[in-house]
Protein backbone atom coordinates (compact mmCIF):
# COMPACT_ATOMS: atom_id res chain seq x y z
CA UNK A 1 0.00 0.00 0.00
CA UNK A 2 1.50 3.36 -1.29
CA UNK A 3 1.64 6.00 1.92
CA UNK A 4 0.25 9.51 1.17
CA UNK A 5 1.26 12.42 -0.73
CA UNK A 6 3.04 14.70 1.74
CA UNK A 7 3.74 18.16 1.65
CA UNK A 8 7.38 18.70 0.87
CA UNK A 9 10.07 21.36 1.85
CA UNK A 10 11.19 23.10 -1.66
CA UNK A 11 11.14 26.60 -0.27
CA UNK A 12 14.65 28.22 0.53
CA UNK A 13 15.28 31.13 2.47
CA UNK A 14 15.54 33.71 -0.44
CA UNK A 15 12.35 32.69 -1.76
CA UNK A 16 10.55 32.58 1.86
CA UNK A 17 12.14 36.13 2.46
CA UNK A 18 10.00 37.08 -1.13
CA UNK A 19 6.81 35.39 0.52
CA UNK A 20 7.35 37.47 3.62
CA UNK A 21 7.73 40.96 1.83
CA UNK A 22 4.30 39.97 -0.29
CA UNK A 23 2.50 39.27 2.23
CA UNK A 24 3.05 42.87 3.40
CA UNK A 25 3.63 45.48 0.28
CA UNK A 26 0.40 45.61 -1.53
CA UNK A 27 -1.47 48.60 -3.59
CA UNK A 28 -1.78 50.63 -0.51
CA UNK A 29 1.73 51.95 0.07
CA UNK A 30 1.37 53.79 -3.27
CA UNK A 31 -2.09 54.85 -2.30
CA UNK A 32 -2.42 55.24 1.81
CA UNK A 33 0.60 57.36 2.94
CA UNK A 34 -2.05 60.84 2.53
CA UNK A 35 -4.39 58.90 5.15
CA UNK A 36 -1.48 59.41 7.88
CA UNK A 37 -1.07 62.90 6.78
CA UNK A 38 -4.14 63.80 7.17
CA UNK A 39 -3.85 62.99 10.87
CA UNK A 40 -1.10 64.36 11.53
CA UNK A 41 0.12 67.21 9.57
CA UNK A 42 3.91 67.83 9.87
CA UNK A 43 7.19 66.03 7.66
CA UNK A 44 8.80 64.49 11.20
CA UNK A 45 5.11 63.10 12.65
CA UNK A 46 3.85 61.63 9.15
CA UNK A 47 7.58 59.67 9.01
CA UNK A 48 7.56 59.52 12.61
CA UNK A 49 4.41 57.33 12.56
CA UNK A 50 5.82 55.23 9.83
CA UNK A 51 8.70 54.60 12.09
CA UNK A 52 6.57 53.55 14.91
CA UNK A 53 4.58 51.18 12.91
CA UNK A 54 7.78 49.72 11.43
CA UNK A 55 9.02 48.74 15.29
CA UNK A 56 6.03 47.64 15.87
CA UNK A 57 5.97 45.07 12.75
CA UNK A 58 8.93 44.28 13.71
CA UNK A 59 8.40 43.49 17.11
CA UNK A 60 5.66 40.96 15.23
CA UNK A 61 8.96 39.45 13.13
CA UNK A 62 10.51 38.50 16.01
CA UNK A 63 7.65 36.96 17.73
CA UNK A 64 6.67 35.04 14.66
CA UNK A 65 10.07 33.91 14.22
CA UNK A 66 10.76 32.27 17.80
CA UNK A 67 6.59 30.63 16.77
CA UNK A 68 8.45 29.46 13.63
CA UNK A 69 11.60 28.26 15.82
CA UNK A 70 9.01 26.51 18.47
CA UNK A 71 6.46 25.01 16.04
CA UNK A 72 7.33 24.78 12.35
CA UNK A 73 4.16 23.44 11.56
CA UNK A 74 1.57 23.92 8.83
CA UNK A 75 -0.63 26.33 9.22
CA UNK A 76 1.07 28.86 11.30
CA UNK A 77 -1.10 31.02 13.40
CA UNK A 78 -3.84 28.60 13.30
CA UNK A 79 -1.62 26.09 14.74
CA UNK A 80 -0.08 28.27 17.49
CA UNK A 81 -3.22 29.95 19.42
CA UNK A 82 -5.01 25.97 18.65
CA UNK A 83 -1.99 24.52 20.46
CA UNK A 84 -1.22 27.34 23.21
CA UNK A 85 -5.36 28.21 24.27
CA UNK A 86 -7.72 25.86 22.65
CA UNK A 87 -8.07 24.49 19.20
CA UNK A 88 -11.18 26.68 18.80
CA UNK A 89 -9.56 29.35 18.80
CA UNK A 90 -7.65 27.82 16.05
CA UNK A 91 -10.40 27.52 14.16
CA UNK A 92 -11.96 31.31 14.52
CA UNK A 93 -8.91 32.12 13.48
CA UNK A 94 -8.89 30.10 10.30
CA UNK A 95 -13.22 30.55 10.01
CA UNK A 96 -12.57 34.92 9.53
CA UNK A 97 -9.42 34.15 7.40
CA UNK A 98 -11.62 31.62 4.59
CA UNK A 99 -14.73 34.04 5.31
CA UNK A 100 -13.82 37.68 5.99
CA UNK A 101 -9.70 38.54 6.14
CA UNK A 102 -8.39 36.91 3.48
CA UNK A 103 -11.15 36.19 0.62
CA UNK A 104 -12.01 39.64 1.31
CA UNK A 105 -9.21 41.48 1.17
CA UNK A 106 -8.00 39.19 -1.78
CA UNK A 107 -11.54 40.19 -3.91
CA UNK A 108 -10.68 44.02 -3.02
CA UNK A 109 -7.28 43.54 -4.69
CA UNK A 110 -8.41 41.56 -7.36
CA UNK A 111 -10.55 44.31 -8.60
CA UNK A 112 -7.98 47.10 -7.90
CA UNK A 113 -5.22 45.35 -10.83
CA UNK A 114 -7.74 44.36 -12.97
CA UNK A 115 -8.57 48.15 -13.09
CA UNK A 116 -4.81 49.31 -13.29
CA UNK A 117 -4.63 46.54 -15.90
CA UNK A 118 -7.09 48.13 -17.99
CA UNK A 119 -6.33 51.66 -17.89
CA UNK A 120 -3.12 50.37 -18.86
CA UNK A 121 -3.65 48.18 -22.12
CA UNK A 122 -6.93 49.78 -23.06
CA UNK A 123 -8.60 46.07 -23.87
CA UNK A 124 -11.83 46.29 -24.16
CA UNK A 125 -13.18 43.61 -21.31
CA UNK A 126 -14.70 44.16 -18.45
CA UNK A 127 -13.24 44.25 -14.78
CA UNK A 128 -15.00 41.31 -13.53
CA UNK A 129 -13.35 39.16 -17.01
CA UNK A 130 -9.60 40.39 -15.78
CA UNK A 131 -10.63 39.26 -12.21
CA UNK A 132 -12.04 35.61 -13.11
CA UNK A 133 -8.49 35.26 -15.39
CA UNK A 134 -6.15 36.51 -13.08
CA UNK A 135 -7.51 34.40 -10.01
CA UNK A 136 -7.44 30.82 -12.38
CA UNK A 137 -4.20 31.85 -13.73
CA UNK A 138 -2.53 32.17 -10.30
CA UNK A 139 -4.75 29.15 -9.24
CA UNK A 140 -3.45 27.10 -11.81
CA UNK A 141 0.36 27.80 -11.20
CA UNK A 142 0.27 27.07 -7.71
CA UNK A 143 -1.47 24.23 -7.55
CA UNK A 144 1.49 23.05 -10.09
CA UNK A 145 3.36 22.84 -6.96
CA UNK A 146 4.76 25.24 -3.87
CA UNK A 147 8.22 25.65 -6.11
CA UNK A 148 6.49 27.05 -8.97
CA UNK A 149 4.23 29.00 -6.89
CA UNK A 150 7.17 30.79 -4.96
CA UNK A 151 9.18 31.26 -7.90
CA UNK A 152 6.40 33.46 -9.59
CA UNK A 153 5.91 35.12 -6.16
CA UNK A 154 9.40 35.85 -6.10
CA UNK A 155 9.41 37.47 -9.18
CA UNK A 156 6.78 39.46 -8.90
CA UNK A 157 7.96 40.62 -5.73
CA UNK A 158 11.36 41.90 -7.25
CA UNK A 159 9.61 43.74 -9.99
CA UNK A 160 7.56 45.53 -6.85
CA UNK A 161 11.15 46.44 -5.38
CA UNK A 162 12.32 47.63 -8.58
CA UNK A 163 9.04 49.80 -8.96
CA UNK A 164 9.35 51.61 -5.55
CA UNK A 165 12.88 51.60 -6.32
CA UNK A 166 12.32 53.79 -9.14
CA UNK A 167 9.48 56.39 -7.10
CA UNK A 168 12.34 56.91 -4.40
CA UNK A 169 15.16 57.59 -6.69
CA UNK A 170 12.51 59.85 -8.73
CA UNK A 171 11.73 61.72 -5.58
CA UNK A 172 15.25 62.00 -4.60
CA UNK A 173 16.85 63.34 -7.77
CA UNK A 174 14.21 64.52 -10.27
CA UNK A 175 12.49 66.90 -7.56
CA UNK A 176 13.48 70.34 -8.32
CA UNK A 177 12.05 72.15 -5.36
CA UNK A 178 11.74 69.91 -2.46
CA UNK A 179 10.01 70.52 0.97
CA UNK A 180 11.70 70.42 3.99
CA UNK A 181 11.12 67.16 6.06
CA UNK A 182 12.81 67.83 9.10
CA UNK A 183 10.70 70.64 10.36
CA UNK A 184 8.23 71.57 11.77
CA UNK A 185 8.08 69.00 14.25
CA UNK A 186 4.68 69.63 16.38
CA UNK A 187 1.43 71.04 14.23
CA UNK A 188 -0.22 71.49 17.83
CA UNK A 189 0.82 71.56 21.54
CA UNK A 190 1.36 68.42 23.74
CA UNK A 191 -1.90 67.17 24.58
CA UNK A 192 -4.28 64.64 24.04
CA UNK A 193 -5.54 65.55 20.68
CA UNK A 194 -2.56 65.16 19.99
CA UNK A 195 -1.82 61.27 21.13
CA UNK A 196 -5.46 60.90 19.57
CA UNK A 197 -4.28 62.12 16.35
CA UNK A 198 -1.13 59.91 16.51
CA UNK A 199 -3.05 57.26 17.51
CA UNK A 200 -5.90 57.59 15.16
CA UNK A 201 -2.35 58.07 12.21
CA UNK A 202 -0.80 54.70 13.50
CA UNK A 203 -4.25 52.53 12.57
CA UNK A 204 -3.62 52.39 8.80
CA UNK A 205 0.45 52.13 8.91
CA UNK A 206 -0.15 49.06 11.38
CA UNK A 207 -2.61 47.84 8.51
CA UNK A 208 0.01 48.69 6.25
CA UNK A 209 2.65 46.75 7.90
CA UNK A 210 0.38 43.42 8.27
CA UNK A 211 1.05 40.48 6.16
CA UNK A 212 4.43 38.77 7.84
CA UNK A 213 2.73 36.43 9.15
CA UNK A 214 1.33 34.63 6.63
CA UNK A 215 4.79 32.81 5.72
CA UNK A 216 4.25 30.84 8.42
CA UNK A 217 1.16 28.83 7.16
CA UNK A 218 3.97 27.50 5.07
CA UNK A 219 6.67 26.52 7.18
CA UNK A 220 6.30 22.65 6.73
CA UNK A 221 7.01 23.37 3.00
CA UNK A 222 10.11 25.00 3.73
CA UNK A 223 14.13 24.32 3.94
CA UNK A 224 15.00 24.07 7.94
CA UNK A 225 12.10 25.82 9.08
CA UNK A 226 14.09 26.72 12.11
CA UNK A 227 16.40 29.04 10.78
CA UNK A 228 15.15 29.84 7.57
CA UNK A 229 11.65 31.14 8.51
CA UNK A 230 13.20 33.25 11.36
CA UNK A 231 15.49 34.47 9.14
CA UNK A 232 13.03 35.41 6.35
CA UNK A 233 10.63 36.96 9.03
CA UNK A 234 13.04 39.59 10.00
CA UNK A 235 14.97 40.22 6.85
CA UNK A 236 12.00 40.71 4.97
CA UNK A 237 10.43 42.54 7.74
CA UNK A 238 13.09 45.11 7.64
CA UNK A 239 13.42 45.17 4.21
CA UNK A 240 9.36 46.19 4.02
CA UNK A 241 10.56 49.08 6.74
CA UNK A 242 12.96 50.61 4.05
CA UNK A 243 11.09 50.44 1.26
CA UNK A 244 8.16 51.94 3.04
CA UNK A 245 10.39 54.40 4.73
CA UNK A 246 11.80 55.66 1.72
CA UNK A 247 8.16 55.95 -0.27
CA UNK A 248 6.95 58.22 2.46
CA UNK A 249 10.02 60.66 2.65
CA UNK A 250 9.80 60.95 -1.13
CA UNK A 251 5.67 61.93 -0.95
CA UNK A 252 6.66 64.43 1.64
CA UNK A 253 10.20 65.80 0.15
CA UNK A 254 7.82 66.21 -3.29
CA UNK A 255 4.48 67.09 -2.03
CA UNK A 256 4.86 68.81 1.47
CA UNK A 257 3.13 67.54 4.44
CA UNK A 258 -0.27 69.86 2.71
CA UNK A 259 0.14 68.41 -0.38
CA UNK A 260 0.59 65.05 0.42
CA UNK A 261 -2.70 65.14 2.50
CA UNK A 262 -4.69 66.99 -0.62
CA UNK A 263 -3.59 63.64 -3.17
CA UNK A 264 -5.31 60.38 -2.85
CA UNK A 265 -2.74 59.20 -5.42
CA UNK A 266 0.55 60.45 -3.82
CA UNK A 267 2.90 58.25 -5.78
CA UNK A 268 1.27 58.67 -8.75
CA UNK A 269 1.49 62.51 -7.85
CA UNK A 270 5.12 62.16 -7.18
CA UNK A 271 6.04 60.34 -10.20
CA UNK A 272 3.93 62.53 -12.35
CA UNK A 273 5.68 65.53 -10.65
CA UNK A 274 9.17 64.20 -11.43
CA UNK A 275 8.46 62.20 -14.93
CA UNK A 276 5.15 63.54 -16.12
CA UNK A 277 2.47 61.01 -17.52
CA UNK A 278 5.65 58.46 -18.37
CA UNK A 279 5.99 58.66 -14.78
CA UNK A 280 2.59 58.20 -14.04
CA UNK A 281 2.29 54.96 -16.64
CA UNK A 282 4.98 53.54 -15.35
CA UNK A 283 4.24 53.78 -11.71
CA UNK A 284 0.50 52.99 -12.24
CA UNK A 285 2.38 49.44 -13.94
CA UNK A 286 4.01 49.32 -10.78
CA UNK A 287 1.04 49.43 -8.64
CA UNK A 288 -0.73 46.34 -11.08
CA UNK A 289 2.48 44.65 -10.17
CA UNK A 290 2.50 44.79 -6.71
CA UNK A 291 -1.51 44.11 -6.60
CA UNK A 292 -0.74 40.91 -8.67
CA UNK A 293 2.35 39.97 -6.66
CA UNK A 294 0.15 40.46 -3.17
CA UNK A 295 -2.71 37.76 -4.44
CA UNK A 296 0.28 35.25 -5.65
CA UNK A 297 1.58 35.19 -2.30
CA UNK A 298 -2.50 35.00 -0.97
CA UNK A 299 -2.91 32.23 -3.15
CA UNK A 300 0.30 30.40 -2.01
CA UNK A 301 -0.07 30.86 1.64
CA UNK A 302 -3.38 30.73 3.11
CA UNK A 303 -4.60 27.63 2.20
CA UNK A 304 -2.29 25.70 4.13
CA UNK A 305 -4.63 27.10 7.02
CA UNK A 306 -7.44 25.67 6.19
CA UNK A 307 -5.34 22.03 5.25
CA UNK A 308 -4.58 22.21 8.74
CA UNK A 309 -8.01 22.47 9.89
CA UNK A 310 -9.01 20.01 7.81
CA UNK A 311 -5.99 17.64 8.86
CA UNK A 312 -7.26 18.15 12.88
CA UNK A 313 -11.01 16.91 11.56
CA UNK A 314 -12.21 20.46 11.79
CA UNK A 315 -13.01 20.80 8.40
CA UNK A 316 -14.16 18.75 5.60
CA UNK A 317 -11.59 15.86 4.80
CA UNK A 318 -11.08 16.37 1.32
CA UNK A 319 -9.67 20.04 1.76
CA UNK A 320 -6.53 17.72 3.64
CA UNK A 321 -5.95 15.82 0.34
CA UNK A 322 -2.68 16.11 -1.04
CA UNK A 323 -2.31 15.81 -4.62
CA UNK A 324 0.48 12.96 -5.17
CA UNK A 325 1.94 14.68 -8.60
CA UNK A 326 1.92 18.46 -7.31
CA UNK A 327 2.38 17.59 -3.13
CA UNK A 328 -0.05 20.67 -2.56
CA UNK A 329 -3.43 20.78 -0.98
CA UNK A 330 -5.42 21.78 -4.62
CA UNK A 331 -8.84 21.33 -3.18
CA UNK A 332 -7.48 24.06 -0.25
CA UNK A 333 -6.40 26.71 -2.83
CA UNK A 334 -9.51 25.96 -5.57
CA UNK A 335 -11.43 26.53 -2.44
CA UNK A 336 -10.38 29.49 -1.50
CA UNK A 337 -9.80 30.95 -5.14
CA UNK A 338 -14.02 30.26 -5.66
CA UNK A 339 -14.37 32.35 -2.80
CA UNK A 340 -12.40 35.29 -3.93
CA UNK A 341 -14.25 35.27 -7.16
CA UNK A 342 -17.75 34.85 -5.22
CA UNK A 343 -17.07 37.52 -3.12
CA UNK A 344 -15.22 39.89 -6.35
CA UNK A 345 -17.99 39.06 -8.65
CA UNK A 346 -21.07 40.44 -6.35
CA UNK A 347 -19.26 43.47 -5.36
CA UNK A 348 -19.51 42.91 -1.57
CA UNK A 349 -15.50 42.96 -0.70
CA UNK A 350 -15.89 46.63 0.27
CA UNK A 351 -18.65 45.94 3.52
CA UNK A 352 -16.22 42.95 4.47
CA UNK A 353 -13.33 45.12 3.89
CA UNK A 354 -14.60 47.16 7.08
CA UNK A 355 -14.47 44.14 9.14
CA UNK A 356 -10.67 43.36 8.50
CA UNK A 357 -9.07 45.04 10.83
CA UNK A 358 -10.55 44.75 14.14
CA UNK A 359 -10.59 41.21 13.75
CA UNK A 360 -7.54 40.92 12.28
CA UNK A 361 -5.43 42.62 15.36
CA UNK A 362 -7.34 40.82 17.87
CA UNK A 363 -5.46 37.63 16.22
CA UNK A 364 -2.24 38.97 15.77
CA UNK A 365 -2.33 39.94 19.94
CA UNK A 366 -3.72 36.42 20.67
CA UNK A 367 -0.93 34.36 18.51
CA UNK A 368 1.66 37.24 20.76
CA UNK A 369 0.38 36.36 23.95
CA UNK A 370 0.72 32.20 23.05
CA UNK A 371 4.38 32.79 23.12
CA UNK A 372 4.03 33.30 26.92
CA UNK A 373 2.20 30.05 26.82
CA UNK A 374 4.93 28.42 25.14
CA UNK A 375 7.75 29.94 27.56
CA UNK A 376 5.71 29.02 30.75
CA UNK A 377 5.35 25.44 29.20
CA UNK A 378 9.24 25.11 28.03
CA UNK A 379 11.48 28.04 29.00
CA UNK A 380 14.29 26.85 27.34
CA UNK A 381 12.59 26.36 23.68
CA UNK A 382 14.69 25.70 20.60
CA UNK A 383 16.33 27.84 17.96
CA UNK A 384 15.57 31.47 17.90
CA UNK A 385 14.77 33.94 20.74
CA UNK A 386 12.71 37.16 21.37
CA UNK A 387 15.22 40.04 21.88
CA UNK A 388 13.71 41.92 25.39
CA UNK A 389 11.28 39.20 25.49
CA UNK A 390 9.09 39.61 27.81
CA UNK A 391 8.38 43.50 27.02
CA UNK A 392 9.00 43.30 23.81
CA UNK A 393 6.41 41.03 22.99
CA UNK A 394 4.12 42.38 25.59
CA UNK A 395 4.38 45.66 23.88
CA UNK A 396 3.28 44.34 20.56
CA UNK A 397 0.32 42.61 22.59
CA UNK A 398 -0.92 45.68 23.66
CA UNK A 399 0.43 47.97 20.55
CA UNK A 400 -2.69 45.25 18.94
CA UNK A 401 -5.28 45.81 21.44
CA UNK A 402 -5.26 49.18 21.14
CA UNK A 403 -5.62 49.20 17.34
CA UNK A 404 -8.80 46.86 18.25
CA UNK A 405 -9.70 49.32 20.51
CA UNK A 406 -9.67 52.22 18.72
CA UNK A 407 -11.32 50.50 15.87
CA UNK A 408 -13.92 49.56 18.54
CA UNK A 409 -14.92 53.09 19.40
CA UNK A 410 -14.13 54.66 15.72
CA UNK A 411 -16.54 51.93 13.66
CA UNK A 412 -18.88 50.74 16.33
CA UNK A 413 -20.82 49.09 13.77
CA UNK A 414 -18.76 47.67 11.56
CA UNK A 415 -16.42 45.97 14.68
CA UNK A 416 -19.82 44.54 15.78
CA UNK A 417 -20.61 42.72 12.68
CA UNK A 418 -17.01 41.45 12.51
CA UNK A 419 -17.64 40.10 16.31
CA UNK A 420 -20.74 38.80 15.32
CA UNK A 421 -19.21 36.66 12.08
CA UNK A 422 -16.59 35.49 14.31
CA UNK A 423 -19.12 34.53 17.07
CA UNK A 424 -21.00 32.36 14.12
CA UNK A 425 -17.63 30.69 14.18
CA UNK A 426 -18.10 29.09 17.64
CA UNK A 427 -21.77 26.73 16.27
CA UNK A 428 -19.81 26.14 13.40
CA UNK A 429 -16.42 24.53 15.53
CA UNK A 430 -18.84 22.92 18.12
CA UNK A 431 -20.49 20.67 14.70
CA UNK A 432 -17.05 19.85 13.67
CA UNK A 433 -15.46 18.90 17.26
CA UNK A 434 -18.82 16.71 17.49
CA UNK A 435 -18.30 14.94 13.99
CA UNK A 436 -15.01 14.37 15.10
CA UNK A 437 -15.43 12.56 18.25
CA UNK A 438 -18.32 10.76 16.59
CA UNK A 439 -15.86 9.43 14.24
CA UNK A 440 -13.53 8.47 16.91
CA UNK A 441 -10.64 11.27 15.60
Amino acid sequence: MTEPAQLLRRVGLFDATMIVMGGIVGAGIFINPYVVARQVHTPVLILGVWVAGGVVAMLGAFIYAELAARMPNVGGQYAYLRDAFHPLAGFLYGWVLLLVIQTGGMAAVTITFARYFLELTGWPFSEKLVAVATITALTVVNCLGVKAGSRVQSVLMLLKIGAIAALVLAGLFLVRAPFPVTHPVLDRPVSVDLVTALGAAMVPVLFAFGGWQTANFIATEIKDPRRNLSRALVLGVAGVIVLYFGVNYVCVRALGADGLAASTVPASAVMRLTLGSAGARLIALGIAVSTLGFLSQSVLTAPRVYFAMASDGLFFRAVARIDAKTHVPVLAIVMQSVLTLVIALSGSYEKILNYVVSIDFIFFGLTGASLFVFRRRDSDGEGYRVPGHPWTTGSFVVSCWLVVGNTIYRYPANTVLGLGILALGVPVYWFWARKKRVAGG
